[in-house]
């Protein structure tokens, strides 16, 4: 299998109102470091798994209304608790429609399986991977 993985991020308010999130249960903020990664069987003609310029810029569209936001008032997250692992999968459906739509370009049609990783420090991430 092969990869190409980008990386992004995004600072996002938010609260988790729930007791087993002890203080982030209050409004607080976070910076994520968003990687994406675009899983293939094969590679093109030219080598490539995947344009890293195209990935680079869906990446790019995907956060950014998600950016600067306080994701208690967007709409996608109403009756959900916007936790790591559910952003994740936001992002993750967000991408996979992009490659349904070829917007990563040509070889949108090889993408097999994607892998977004949040990472929330540099002692924890998490993250959603599943086949398309």
């Amino acid at each position: 299998m092969f990869a190409v993985e980008v990386r992004d991020h995004i600072m996002i308010a938010h609260s988790l109102p729930r007791p087993v999130f002890g203080p982030a249960q209050g409004m607080h903020g976070a910076t994520f470091v968003v990687d994406a990664a675009f899983f293939t069987k094969d590679v093109d003609e030219d080598g490539l798994a995947v344009d890293i310029g195209a990935a680079t810029t869906v990446l790019s569209e995907v956060l950014k209304p998600l950016n600067y936001q306080n994701l208690d008032e967007v709409e996608v997250f109403h009756g959900k608790v916007s936790t790591t692992e559910v952003i994740a999968k936001h992002i993750f459906d967000q991408l996979a429609l992009a490659v349904s739509d070829k917007r990563l370009g040509p070889g949108s049609h090889r993408i097999c399986r994607l892998k977004v990783m949040l990472h929330e420090s540099h002692a924890a991430r998490g993250w959603y991977e599943a086949d398309l």
